[in-house]
């Protein structure tokens, strides 16, 4: 099946990846472009894991002040090169990342960089909610897993469900965008100040 030029193209604005990838994309999905963008999609995160490893010593650090001046947020992401710090995709997804912290107000960009104290006093809570209720104490430790992963979504940036799109988390979200951009990109820290 002969791909044309103008679906290369509508699939690379849909996407932002390089005329190749939209093409082979195109012909292993038979032209069918919604298949072409998960094909994408799934390529960009296997692209991704690759270069996880690679060093991200470049980037921004971009302020997000909330209309009403009565929350802001900074934020540090890298990347390798700051050819790619300056492109309008890179600074795109240092905004989104920004207004996701303001919206979701998480604890810690990782489940590593929590505090054990806290996570040992969620449990805790957990642990004496379920002894309220009458349970048993081998279902009780399946009930704390499943409430410290709800509390893990909640509060990890990484496991957050992305405020624009419902369908993947943070850690996907940022997979794509690596895929897209050809190179490592992480977030390294961030304040959130809210007044109040």
């Amino acid at each position: 099946m002969g791909i044309s030029a103008k679906l290369v193209k509508e699939l690379r604005d849909k996407t932002g990846a390089g005329m190749m990838d939209c093409k082979k994309a195109l012909e292993s999905c038979d032209g069918d472009i919604e298949k072409a963008v998960d094909h994408l999609r799934s390529m960009g995160i296997a692209k991704a894991e690759k270069k996880s490893g690679r060093k991200a010593n470049e980037g921004a650090i971009y302020s997000y002040i909330h209309p009403g001046s009565k929350l802001g947020v900074l934020v540090q992401v890298n990347c390798e090169t700051d050819f790619v710090a300056n492109t309008k995709e890179f600074k795109s997804f240092v905004k989104d990342i920004a207004m996701q912290i303001a919206a979701s107000d998480p604890k810690a960009i990782s489940r590593e960089e929590l505090d054990p104290k806290l996570i040992e006093r969620e449990k805790a809570v957990y642990k004496e909610q379920i002894i309220q209720q009458g349970k048993p104490e081998h279902i009780a430790e399946k009930i704390i897993i499943g409430k410290m992963g709800k509390f893990y979504k909640e509060n990890v940036l990484l496991e957050q469900e992305f405020i624009k799109d419902s369908d993947q988390n943070i850690e996907t979200y940022i997979k794509e965008t690596i895929g897209k951009l050809g190179e490592n990109i992480n977030i390294s820290k961030f304040a959130r100040f809210q007044l109040g």
